[in-house]
């Protein structure tokens, strides 16, 4: 192995907008939000958003559930089977709330995206 060092790059960072002198920070530019993205951002809202519904829609059957399995012993699986919406409540929960970051965070780069008036590639 050779002890020689690599010869020194010259010219800007990599990433760094062009026009900026060698050795000066410049923040670096966005890139520019697809048409691909956008209907991404859009899938992904309805998506969180249907599954939210579909939490919520859960939460009020099993409180029905343990009605009914309050109600009459016969019926006591009913209890078991709002336990089971239970655990699956518990384990979209952190899920859902991932995705809804993700959505905002997507469709605030549109929105920003758009009052820059870029148009979408």
């Amino acid at each position: 192995m050779s002890d020689q060092q690599p010869p020194p790059r010259w010219g800007p960072p990599p990433g760094a907008p062009h026009g900026v002198p060698p050795g000066v920070y410049a923040q670096p530019r966005a890139r520019e939000v697809t048409a691909s993205y956008r209907r991404w951002a859009v899938v992904l809202t309805w998506a969180v958003g249907v599954a939210a519904v579909l939490m919520a829609f859960a939460l009020v059957m099993s409180v029905v559930f343990l009605v009914w399995a309050d109600r009459d012993t016969r019926d006591a699986a009913y209890g078991y089977l709002a336990l089971v919406l239970w655990v699956g409540i518990a384990a979209g929960t952190p899920v859902l709330i991932a995705g809804a970051v993700s959505v905002r965070k997507m469709r605030r780069r549109v929105r920003q995206q758009d009052r820059t008036g870029n148009a979408p590639s």
